[in-house]
Protein backbone atom coordinates (compact mmCIF):
# COMPACT_ATOMS: atom_id res chain seq x y z
CA UNK A 1 0.00 0.00 0.00
CA UNK A 2 1.84 3.50 -1.17
CA UNK A 3 1.94 6.71 0.56
CA UNK A 4 -1.64 8.03 -1.71
CA UNK A 5 -3.63 4.81 -0.69
CA UNK A 6 -2.50 5.34 2.96
CA UNK A 7 -3.53 9.07 2.91
CA UNK A 8 -7.49 8.74 1.79
CA UNK A 9 -9.32 11.99 2.05
CA UNK A 10 -6.24 14.34 1.44
CA UNK A 11 -4.57 15.79 -1.60
CA UNK A 12 -1.00 17.36 -1.85
CA UNK A 13 -0.73 21.20 -0.69
CA UNK A 14 2.28 23.64 -0.42
CA UNK A 15 5.23 22.63 0.69
CA UNK A 16 4.49 19.34 0.55
CA UNK A 17 1.77 19.46 3.59
CA UNK A 18 -2.04 17.14 3.17
CA UNK A 19 -5.05 19.33 2.79
CA UNK A 20 -8.11 17.71 3.20
CA UNK A 21 -10.66 17.25 0.55
CA UNK A 22 -14.39 18.49 1.17
CA UNK A 23 -16.93 15.93 1.95
CA UNK A 24 -14.42 13.22 2.05
CA UNK A 25 -14.12 11.18 5.55
CA UNK A 26 -10.93 11.31 7.44
CA UNK A 27 -8.69 7.78 7.00
CA UNK A 28 -11.84 6.04 5.36
CA UNK A 29 -10.83 2.23 5.94
CA UNK A 30 -10.27 0.51 2.71
CA UNK A 31 -11.69 -2.84 3.83
CA UNK A 32 -11.60 -5.84 0.92
CA UNK A 33 -14.30 -8.02 0.45
CA UNK A 34 -11.22 -10.65 1.10
CA UNK A 35 -10.29 -9.02 3.93
CA UNK A 36 -11.14 -9.76 7.83
CA UNK A 37 -13.76 -7.06 8.79
CA UNK A 38 -12.33 -7.31 12.32
CA UNK A 39 -8.52 -7.41 12.21
CA UNK A 40 -6.92 -8.97 15.61
CA UNK A 41 -6.56 -7.08 18.81
CA UNK A 42 -2.80 -7.60 18.01
CA UNK A 43 -2.10 -5.03 15.78
CA UNK A 44 -1.23 -1.72 15.66
CA UNK A 45 -4.46 0.68 15.75
CA UNK A 46 -5.16 4.33 16.18
CA UNK A 47 -8.61 4.51 17.13
CA UNK A 48 -9.10 8.11 18.27
CA UNK A 49 -11.62 7.98 21.09
CA UNK A 50 -14.88 9.84 21.27
CA UNK A 51 -14.52 12.59 23.99
CA UNK A 52 -16.90 14.71 24.84
CA UNK A 53 -15.80 17.75 26.99
CA UNK A 54 -16.18 21.28 27.09
CA UNK A 55 -12.44 22.15 26.37
CA UNK A 56 -13.26 26.18 26.82
CA UNK A 57 -11.25 26.05 30.09
CA UNK A 58 -8.18 25.62 28.14
CA UNK A 59 -8.32 27.97 25.35
CA UNK A 60 -5.93 30.94 26.34
CA UNK A 61 -5.13 33.99 24.66
CA UNK A 62 -1.44 33.58 23.67
CA UNK A 63 0.56 36.59 24.64
CA UNK A 64 2.48 39.29 22.79
CA UNK A 65 6.06 38.61 22.10
CA UNK A 66 7.68 40.46 25.59
CA UNK A 67 3.97 40.99 26.54
CA UNK A 68 3.17 40.13 30.46
CA UNK A 69 0.22 36.83 31.67
CA UNK A 70 -2.02 39.01 34.14
CA UNK A 71 -2.38 36.67 36.89
CA UNK A 72 -5.12 37.02 39.37
CA UNK A 73 -3.69 35.65 42.36
CA UNK A 74 -6.08 36.88 44.50
CA UNK A 75 -9.04 34.11 44.34
CA UNK A 76 -6.22 31.18 43.55
CA UNK A 77 -4.89 31.83 47.46
CA UNK A 78 -8.70 31.92 48.60
CA UNK A 79 -9.07 28.72 47.03
CA UNK A 80 -6.20 26.58 47.33
CA UNK A 81 -3.97 27.38 50.58
CA UNK A 82 -0.22 26.56 49.04
CA UNK A 83 1.82 24.65 52.05
CA UNK A 84 5.40 25.97 52.55
CA UNK A 85 8.58 23.85 51.77
CA UNK A 86 8.84 22.71 55.59
CA UNK A 87 5.08 22.03 55.64
CA UNK A 88 5.42 19.35 51.77
CA UNK A 89 8.72 17.94 53.58
CA UNK A 90 6.52 16.70 56.73
CA UNK A 91 4.30 15.39 54.66
CA UNK A 92 6.12 13.85 52.28
CA UNK A 93 6.41 9.69 52.65
CA UNK A 94 10.57 8.79 52.55
CA UNK A 95 10.84 5.93 50.65
CA UNK A 96 12.22 3.65 54.04
CA UNK A 97 9.44 4.04 56.42
CA UNK A 98 6.16 5.13 54.43
CA UNK A 99 4.36 2.10 55.43
CA UNK A 100 5.02 3.16 59.45
CA UNK A 101 4.07 6.71 58.14
CA UNK A 102 0.53 4.91 56.62
CA UNK A 103 -0.50 3.51 59.95
CA UNK A 104 -3.72 5.37 62.14
CA UNK A 105 -2.08 6.60 64.71
CA UNK A 106 -3.66 5.12 68.27
CA UNK A 107 -4.83 7.03 71.12
CA UNK A 108 -2.81 6.96 74.17
CA UNK A 109 -5.77 5.50 76.37
CA UNK A 110 -3.88 5.52 79.40
CA UNK A 111 -3.42 9.29 78.85
CA UNK A 112 -6.87 9.75 78.37
CA UNK A 113 -7.93 7.79 81.00
CA UNK A 114 -5.20 9.69 83.59
CA UNK A 115 -6.76 13.16 82.24
CA UNK A 116 -9.88 11.86 82.70
CA UNK A 117 -9.17 10.85 86.93
CA UNK A 118 -7.52 14.27 87.37
CA UNK A 119 -11.01 16.03 86.02
CA UNK A 120 -12.84 14.48 89.01
CA UNK A 121 -16.03 14.89 86.93
CA UNK A 122 -17.41 11.88 88.65
CA UNK A 123 -17.67 11.34 92.57
CA UNK A 124 -19.15 9.49 95.04
CA UNK A 125 -20.41 11.79 97.50
CA UNK A 126 -22.15 9.62 100.51
CA UNK A 127 -25.24 8.11 100.73
CA UNK A 128 -29.02 9.47 100.90
CA UNK A 129 -31.47 8.23 103.72
CA UNK A 130 -31.78 5.20 102.61
CA UNK A 131 -27.88 4.61 102.22
CA UNK A 132 -28.57 4.54 98.33
CA UNK A 133 -25.29 5.65 97.55
CA UNK A 134 -25.04 8.73 95.30
CA UNK A 135 -23.05 9.84 92.38
CA UNK A 136 -22.54 12.93 91.61
CA UNK A 137 -21.45 13.72 87.85
CA UNK A 138 -20.21 17.47 87.28
CA UNK A 139 -20.73 19.04 83.59
CA UNK A 140 -17.83 22.02 84.09
CA UNK A 141 -15.59 19.23 84.18
CA UNK A 142 -16.03 17.25 81.30
CA UNK A 143 -13.39 16.95 79.15
CA UNK A 144 -13.65 18.16 75.62
CA UNK A 145 -15.88 16.89 72.97
CA UNK A 146 -13.19 15.47 70.87
CA UNK A 147 -12.27 13.17 73.80
CA UNK A 148 -15.92 12.88 75.34
CA UNK A 149 -17.12 11.18 72.18
CA UNK A 150 -15.45 8.06 72.43
CA UNK A 151 -15.42 4.44 73.77
CA UNK A 152 -12.82 5.57 75.84
CA UNK A 153 -15.03 7.85 77.79
CA UNK A 154 -17.96 5.30 78.26
CA UNK A 155 -16.05 2.73 79.60
CA UNK A 156 -14.60 4.99 81.84
CA UNK A 157 -17.66 5.86 83.15
CA UNK A 158 -18.69 2.44 83.22
CA UNK A 159 -15.58 0.82 85.31
CA UNK A 160 -16.56 4.27 87.75
CA UNK A 161 -19.54 3.53 88.23
CA UNK A 162 -19.75 -0.49 88.40
CA UNK A 163 -19.28 -1.40 92.48
CA UNK A 164 -22.29 1.03 92.92
CA UNK A 165 -25.16 0.16 89.94
CA UNK A 166 -25.35 -3.65 91.64
CA UNK A 167 -27.42 -1.91 94.09
CA UNK A 168 -29.86 0.98 94.11
CA UNK A 169 -28.14 3.99 93.88
CA UNK A 170 -28.84 7.46 93.32
CA UNK A 171 -27.02 10.30 90.03
CA UNK A 172 -27.01 14.16 90.84
CA UNK A 173 -26.07 15.43 87.61
CA UNK A 174 -25.01 19.17 87.96
CA UNK A 175 -25.37 20.96 84.91
CA UNK A 176 -24.06 24.61 85.06
CA UNK A 177 -20.59 25.11 83.93
CA UNK A 178 -20.70 23.10 81.06
CA UNK A 179 -18.41 24.41 78.51
CA UNK A 180 -19.67 25.20 74.55
CA UNK A 181 -16.78 22.59 73.61
CA UNK A 182 -17.79 19.72 75.93
CA UNK A 183 -21.82 19.32 75.11
CA UNK A 184 -21.65 16.17 73.77
CA UNK A 185 -23.81 15.48 70.21
CA UNK A 186 -27.59 13.91 70.88
CA UNK A 187 -26.53 10.58 69.08
CA UNK A 188 -23.10 10.11 71.29
CA UNK A 189 -25.93 10.11 74.22
CA UNK A 190 -27.90 7.86 72.93
CA UNK A 191 -25.66 5.38 72.12
CA UNK A 192 -24.14 5.91 75.50
CA UNK A 193 -27.29 4.66 76.61
CA UNK A 194 -27.69 1.64 75.00
CA UNK A 195 -24.32 0.77 75.77
CA UNK A 196 -25.53 0.88 79.94
CA UNK A 197 -25.72 -2.54 80.87
CA UNK A 198 -29.33 -3.64 82.40
CA UNK A 199 -28.03 -2.89 86.00
CA UNK A 200 -27.23 0.38 85.29
CA UNK A 201 -30.86 1.78 84.72
CA UNK A 202 -32.72 -0.66 86.91
CA UNK A 203 -31.03 -0.04 89.69
CA UNK A 204 -30.80 3.62 89.35
CA UNK A 205 -33.54 5.02 91.81
CA UNK A 206 -33.74 8.96 91.17
CA UNK A 207 -31.83 10.78 88.58
CA UNK A 208 -31.46 14.53 90.10
CA UNK A 209 -30.85 17.19 87.27
CA UNK A 210 -29.37 20.08 89.18
CA UNK A 211 -29.86 24.16 87.47
CA UNK A 212 -31.72 22.43 84.47
CA UNK A 213 -31.17 24.42 81.22
CA UNK A 214 -32.59 24.73 77.58
CA UNK A 215 -30.01 22.27 75.80
CA UNK A 216 -30.98 20.07 79.19
CA UNK A 217 -34.92 20.08 78.66
CA UNK A 218 -33.76 19.59 74.84
CA UNK A 219 -32.02 16.28 75.47
CA UNK A 220 -35.04 15.48 77.00
CA UNK A 221 -37.41 15.91 74.43
CA UNK A 222 -34.93 13.94 72.14
CA UNK A 223 -35.06 10.83 74.60
CA UNK A 224 -38.49 11.06 75.86
CA UNK A 225 -40.28 9.01 73.14
CA UNK A 226 -37.90 6.06 73.17
CA UNK A 227 -37.02 5.45 77.10
CA UNK A 228 -39.15 3.52 78.88
CA UNK A 229 -42.12 5.00 81.49
CA UNK A 230 -40.05 3.20 84.54
CA UNK A 231 -37.22 5.45 83.64
CA UNK A 232 -38.64 8.63 82.69
CA UNK A 233 -40.50 8.74 86.40
CA UNK A 234 -36.94 8.81 88.20
CA UNK A 235 -35.65 12.23 86.81
CA UNK A 236 -36.61 14.95 88.66
CA UNK A 237 -35.44 18.71 88.35
CA UNK A 238 -33.97 21.18 90.66
CA UNK A 239 -33.16 24.00 91.10
CA UNK A 240 -31.48 24.47 94.66
CA UNK A 241 -28.06 23.19 96.46
CA UNK A 242 -30.17 23.70 99.47
CA UNK A 243 -33.33 21.46 97.92
CA UNK A 244 -31.32 18.79 96.93
CA UNK A 245 -28.92 18.61 100.41
CA UNK A 246 -32.72 18.12 101.90
CA UNK A 247 -33.94 15.72 99.62
CA UNK A 248 -30.83 13.59 100.17
CA UNK A 249 -30.60 13.76 103.63
CA UNK A 250 -27.03 15.44 103.11
CA UNK A 251 -24.96 17.73 106.04
CA UNK A 252 -22.43 18.57 103.57
CA UNK A 253 -22.58 19.01 99.48
CA UNK A 254 -19.16 19.94 98.02
CA UNK A 255 -19.21 21.12 94.63
CA UNK A 256 -17.00 22.74 91.99
CA UNK A 257 -16.70 26.72 92.30
CA UNK A 258 -18.94 27.40 89.14
CA UNK A 259 -22.17 25.69 90.47
CA UNK A 260 -22.08 27.22 93.87
CA UNK A 261 -21.51 30.38 92.52
CA UNK A 262 -24.21 30.27 90.10
CA UNK A 263 -26.40 28.83 92.51
CA UNK A 264 -25.43 31.73 95.27
CA UNK A 265 -26.56 34.11 92.13
CA UNK A 266 -29.77 32.53 91.36
CA UNK A 267 -30.78 32.19 94.78
CA UNK A 268 -30.99 35.82 95.72
CA UNK A 269 -27.42 35.70 96.87
CA UNK A 270 -27.62 33.40 99.87
CA UNK A 271 -24.39 32.22 100.77
CA UNK A 272 -24.12 28.52 100.53
CA UNK A 273 -21.19 26.92 102.42
CA UNK A 274 -19.44 23.46 102.00
CA UNK A 275 -20.87 22.98 105.27
CA UNK A 276 -24.31 23.39 104.95
CA UNK A 277 -26.74 26.48 105.60
CA UNK A 278 -28.39 24.59 107.95
CA UNK A 279 -26.81 22.96 111.29
CA UNK A 280 -26.42 19.33 111.25
CA UNK A 281 -29.06 17.22 112.10
CA UNK A 282 -26.98 15.04 114.60
CA UNK A 283 -25.41 17.97 115.80
CA UNK A 284 -29.28 19.78 116.45
CA UNK A 285 -30.41 16.64 118.30
CA UNK A 286 -28.01 17.02 120.95
CA UNK A 287 -29.19 20.43 122.08
CA UNK A 288 -33.01 19.09 122.38
CA UNK A 289 -34.33 16.95 125.34
CA UNK A 290 -33.40 13.52 123.68
CA UNK A 291 -36.12 10.35 125.02
CA UNK A 292 -33.47 8.03 126.64
CA UNK A 293 -35.52 5.43 124.74
CA UNK A 294 -33.61 7.08 121.66
CA UNK A 295 -31.31 4.48 119.99
CA UNK A 296 -31.33 6.59 116.05
CA UNK A 297 -29.18 9.64 115.75
CA UNK A 298 -27.44 9.28 119.00
CA UNK A 299 -24.09 8.42 120.23
CA UNK A 300 -23.18 4.68 120.53
CA UNK A 301 -22.25 5.26 124.30
CA UNK A 302 -25.72 6.97 124.86
CA UNK A 303 -27.54 3.87 123.84
CA UNK A 304 -25.51 1.95 126.35
CA UNK A 305 -26.18 4.14 129.28
CA UNK A 306 -29.49 4.42 128.26
CA UNK A 307 -30.41 1.12 127.24
CA UNK A 308 -30.37 -2.37 128.34
CA UNK A 309 -27.58 -3.23 125.90
CA UNK A 310 -26.02 -7.33 126.61
CA UNK A 311 -22.63 -6.86 125.29
CA UNK A 312 -22.91 -3.14 124.23
CA UNK A 313 -25.20 -4.20 121.66
CA UNK A 314 -28.17 -1.37 121.02
CA UNK A 315 -31.55 -3.50 121.33
CA UNK A 316 -32.72 -2.50 118.18
CA UNK A 317 -29.16 -3.83 116.27
CA UNK A 318 -30.12 -7.02 117.99
CA UNK A 319 -34.22 -7.53 117.23
CA UNK A 320 -33.03 -6.81 113.41
CA UNK A 321 -29.89 -9.51 113.34
CA UNK A 322 -32.08 -11.87 114.87
CA UNK A 323 -35.04 -11.24 112.47
CA UNK A 324 -32.48 -11.13 109.16
CA UNK A 325 -31.18 -14.62 110.60
CA UNK A 326 -34.31 -16.46 110.31
CA UNK A 327 -33.83 -19.21 107.47
CA UNK A 328 -36.89 -17.84 105.11
CA UNK A 329 -35.27 -14.36 105.20
CA UNK A 330 -31.31 -14.93 105.34
CA UNK A 331 -31.43 -15.79 102.19
CA UNK A 332 -33.67 -13.02 100.46
CA UNK A 333 -32.16 -12.42 96.74
CA UNK A 334 -30.33 -9.13 97.13
CA UNK A 335 -31.52 -8.55 101.26
CA UNK A 336 -29.18 -5.06 101.74
CA UNK A 337 -29.08 -4.54 98.07
CA UNK A 338 -32.66 -3.09 97.83
CA UNK A 339 -33.78 -0.22 99.70
CA UNK A 340 -37.09 -0.59 101.69
CA UNK A 341 -40.30 1.51 101.62
CA UNK A 342 -38.81 5.43 102.95
CA UNK A 343 -41.72 6.15 104.91
CA UNK A 344 -42.22 3.07 106.50
CA UNK A 345 -38.98 3.03 107.61
CA UNK A 346 -39.33 6.35 109.20
CA UNK A 347 -42.21 5.70 111.03
CA UNK A 348 -40.12 2.99 112.77
CA UNK A 349 -37.13 4.34 113.67
CA UNK A 350 -40.23 7.69 115.78
CA UNK A 351 -41.52 4.75 116.87
CA UNK A 352 -38.32 3.24 118.51
CA UNK A 353 -37.03 6.67 119.71
CA UNK A 354 -40.34 6.80 121.67
CA UNK A 355 -39.65 3.65 123.20
CA UNK A 356 -42.59 2.19 121.54
CA UNK A 357 -42.19 -2.03 120.99
CA UNK A 358 -42.18 -3.07 116.91
CA UNK A 359 -42.02 -6.41 115.54
CA UNK A 360 -39.99 -6.75 112.52
CA UNK A 361 -42.05 -9.97 111.39
CA UNK A 362 -44.70 -7.87 110.13
CA UNK A 363 -41.97 -6.04 108.36
CA UNK A 364 -40.94 -6.62 104.51
CA UNK A 365 -37.12 -7.99 104.76
CA UNK A 366 -35.89 -5.12 102.88
CA UNK A 367 -37.38 -2.55 105.56
CA UNK A 368 -35.63 -4.38 108.04
CA UNK A 369 -32.53 -4.39 106.40
CA UNK A 370 -32.65 -0.91 105.65
CA UNK A 371 -33.53 -0.25 109.38
CA UNK A 372 -30.04 -1.76 110.25
CA UNK A 373 -28.16 0.44 107.54
CA UNK A 374 -30.32 3.50 109.02
CA UNK A 375 -29.17 2.95 112.64
CA UNK A 376 -25.16 2.38 111.78
CA UNK A 377 -25.63 5.73 108.84
CA UNK A 378 -27.39 7.71 111.62
CA UNK A 379 -24.77 7.01 114.58
CA UNK A 380 -22.93 10.54 115.73
CA UNK A 381 -20.20 9.45 115.01
CA UNK A 382 -19.03 6.29 112.52
CA UNK A 383 -18.83 2.80 113.92
CA UNK A 384 -15.01 2.88 113.04
CA UNK A 385 -14.54 6.02 114.43
CA UNK A 386 -13.46 9.45 112.78
CA UNK A 387 -9.74 8.37 113.97
CA UNK A 388 -9.55 5.62 112.15
CA UNK A 389 -10.52 7.03 108.57
CA UNK A 390 -6.83 8.29 107.26
CA UNK A 391 -5.72 4.81 108.50
CA UNK A 392 -8.82 2.81 106.82
CA UNK A 393 -8.20 4.77 103.27
CA UNK A 394 -4.72 3.80 103.13
CA UNK A 395 -5.22 0.17 102.67
CA UNK A 396 -4.79 -0.22 99.16
CA UNK A 397 -1.00 0.96 100.25
CA UNK A 398 -0.47 -2.49 102.21
CA UNK A 399 1.27 -4.89 99.73
CA UNK A 400 2.01 -7.67 101.48
CA UNK A 401 -1.16 -10.73 103.30
CA UNK A 402 1.34 -9.54 106.37
CA UNK A 403 1.06 -6.03 106.07
CA UNK A 404 -2.88 -6.22 106.02
CA UNK A 405 -3.14 -8.83 108.45
CA UNK A 406 -1.44 -6.92 111.54
CA UNK A 407 -2.60 -3.85 110.58
CA UNK A 408 -6.16 -4.55 110.17
CA UNK A 409 -5.16 -6.36 113.54
CA UNK A 410 -4.10 -3.28 115.16
CA UNK A 411 -6.24 -0.81 114.10
CA UNK A 412 -9.34 -3.17 115.48
CA UNK A 413 -7.98 -4.73 118.50
CA UNK A 414 -6.21 -1.46 119.58
CA UNK A 415 -7.77 1.64 118.44
CA UNK A 416 -11.33 1.11 118.47
CA UNK A 417 -13.43 1.46 121.65
CA UNK A 418 -14.35 -1.78 123.36
CA UNK A 419 -18.30 -0.84 122.50
CA UNK A 420 -17.59 -0.10 118.55
CA UNK A 421 -15.47 -3.14 118.83
CA UNK A 422 -18.01 -5.51 120.42
CA UNK A 423 -20.79 -3.96 117.93
CA UNK A 424 -18.49 -3.70 114.73
CA UNK A 425 -17.49 -7.89 115.56
CA UNK A 426 -21.52 -8.50 116.30
CA UNK A 427 -21.99 -7.46 112.01
CA UNK A 428 -19.68 -8.66 110.87
CA UNK A 429 -20.50 -12.32 112.27
CA UNK A 430 -23.66 -11.54 111.51
CA UNK A 431 -23.08 -10.68 107.72
CA UNK A 432 -20.51 -13.90 107.32
CA UNK A 433 -24.42 -15.81 107.91
CA UNK A 434 -25.45 -13.67 105.25
CA UNK A 435 -22.44 -14.81 102.93
CA UNK A 436 -22.89 -18.71 103.77
CA UNK A 437 -26.24 -18.36 101.74
CA UNK A 438 -24.68 -16.14 99.10
CA UNK A 439 -25.56 -19.10 96.35
CA UNK A 440 -29.56 -17.71 97.53
CA UNK A 441 -29.28 -13.74 98.48
CA UNK A 442 -26.74 -12.86 95.82
CA UNK A 443 -24.49 -11.44 98.53
CA UNK A 444 -21.00 -12.01 98.48
CA UNK A 445 -18.41 -10.23 100.75
CA UNK A 446 -17.93 -7.86 97.72
CA UNK A 447 -21.15 -6.63 97.73
CA UNK A 448 -21.43 -6.94 101.27
CA UNK A 449 -18.75 -3.96 101.71
CA UNK A 450 -20.16 -1.59 99.03
CA UNK A 451 -23.59 -1.95 100.63
CA UNK A 452 -22.25 -1.57 104.31
CA UNK A 453 -18.59 0.45 103.59
CA UNK A 454 -19.99 4.03 103.59
CA UNK A 455 -22.50 3.40 106.73
CA UNK A 456 -19.51 2.14 108.66
CA UNK A 457 -17.09 4.77 108.44
CA UNK A 458 -17.20 8.65 106.86
CA UNK A 459 -14.79 11.49 107.28
CA UNK A 460 -15.87 14.50 109.84
CA UNK A 461 -15.39 17.08 107.44
CA UNK A 462 -15.41 16.62 103.73
CA UNK A 463 -17.63 14.17 101.48
CA UNK A 464 -15.51 10.84 100.67
CA UNK A 465 -14.19 10.65 96.86
CA UNK A 466 -14.03 7.82 94.58
CA UNK A 467 -10.47 7.20 95.38
CA UNK A 468 -11.38 6.96 99.05
CA UNK A 469 -14.32 4.51 98.72
CA UNK A 470 -12.66 1.91 96.84
CA UNK A 471 -10.01 1.37 99.98
CA UNK A 472 -12.87 1.51 102.61
CA UNK A 473 -14.99 -1.16 100.61
CA UNK A 474 -11.55 -2.93 99.98
CA UNK A 475 -10.80 -3.00 103.87
CA UNK A 476 -14.83 -4.16 105.03
CA UNK A 477 -14.42 -7.11 102.32
CA UNK A 478 -11.06 -8.02 103.74
CA UNK A 479 -12.26 -8.36 107.59
CA UNK A 480 -15.79 -9.91 105.76
CA UNK A 481 -13.11 -12.93 104.21
CA UNK A 482 -10.70 -13.04 107.53
CA UNK A 483 -12.87 -12.70 110.46
CA UNK A 484 -12.19 -15.67 111.69
CA UNK A 485 -8.33 -14.54 112.17
CA UNK A 486 -9.23 -11.39 113.28
CA UNK A 487 -11.19 -12.36 115.84
CA UNK A 488 -9.34 -14.98 117.24
CA UNK A 489 -8.86 -13.70 120.87
CA UNK A 490 -11.92 -13.74 122.93
CA UNK A 491 -12.80 -10.25 122.60
CA UNK A 492 -15.25 -9.96 125.63
CA UNK A 493 -12.65 -9.95 127.93
CA UNK A 494 -11.35 -6.29 128.97
CA UNK A 495 -7.95 -7.19 128.02
CA UNK A 496 -7.90 -8.23 124.43
CA UNK A 497 -4.22 -9.53 124.98
CA UNK A 498 -1.91 -9.10 121.89
CA UNK A 499 -1.77 -10.41 118.47
CA UNK A 500 0.49 -12.39 116.32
Amino acid sequence: MDAATANVGYQQGPKGLPIKLPGVPLNAPLIDSAEDPHPSLSDWHDYEPNLEFDDTELSQTTPEPGGTVAFDDTNYAAEFEIPSEDEIIKTTLEADNYEEQLKMVEPDEDAIRKDFKRRKFIEFIGTDKQGQPIIAIYACRLPERKDLNSSIFIDFIIKSMEEFVQNDYIIAYFHQGMKDNSKPALPFLWNSYKELDRSFKKNLKKLYVVHPTTFIRMVWFFFKPIISEKFKSKLIYTSSLDELKQSLGLNTLKVPDPVREFDEKINNGTRYTLRGTKPSLKSSRSLENIPKSAQFGVSLRFIIENSACLNCIPPIVRKCVDHLSLPDVVETEGIFRRSGNYARIKELRAKINAGEEVQLSDEDTHVAASLLKTFLRELEEPLLTYELYDDITQFGEWKTEEQRSRNVKQLLRERLPEENYELFKYIVEFLGKIMERKDFNKMTSSNLAIVFGPNLIWPKQEQMSLDEIGPINAFIDYVLQHQDDIYFVDINKKDRGSYD
